[in-house]
């Protein structure tokens, strides 16, 4: 489960699939999250820390923070697999994805009014992020969401 922050000059074969060429040059953090491993929700907070440690204006690296961990949360509790989480800062802003290996679609559950901490996720992420969306995959799916660096 090492952690990776660097100017990647290769490609993955999902990278090539996917067009992400010009991602890879990019200032990325990858990081493979074992499954069911919640000690990696924490760990990707801080290793995305870094990676943004001079991104953007004032509050947004902690926005990011925040919505890394949902999607790293969502993606280790719901689907009891491994997944894949990928940050890539480029000059438009930061990306965000966290893939994993189950094909069934998130939804955006509406909250209960209740106390409980369960289900605000996603609608966080609709609500911070500058776009998000759900992009399927051969196996599986990446949640995504993008920051711009300049928004206020």
């Amino acid at each position: 489960m090492a952690i990776g922050v660097a100017s990647a000059n290769t490609r993955t074969a999902d990278e090539e699939a996917d067009g992400a060429g010009e991602r890879a040059r990019s200032p990325q953090l990858r990081r493979r999250l074992g499954r069911a491993d919640l000690r990696a929700v924490p760990e990707a907070r801080r290793a995305l820390r870094e990676l943004l440690r001079h991104w953007g204006k004032p509050g947004r690296s902690e926005i990011a923070e925040l919505l890394t961990s949902e999607l790293v949360t969502n993606a280790l509790v719901h689907t009891d697999r491994e997944a894949l989480l990928t940050a890539t800062v480029g000059p438009d802003g930061l990306r965000v994805e966290v893939r994993d290996f189950v094909a069934r679609r998130p939804r955006l559950p509406v909250p209960d009014t209740d106390d409980s901490t369960h289900g605000r996720g996603l609608v966080l992420v609709q609500s911070l992020a500058d776009a998000w969306g759900v992009q399927p995959h051969g196996v599986g799916k990446a949640v995504w969401f993008e920051l711009d660096a300049n928004a206020a």
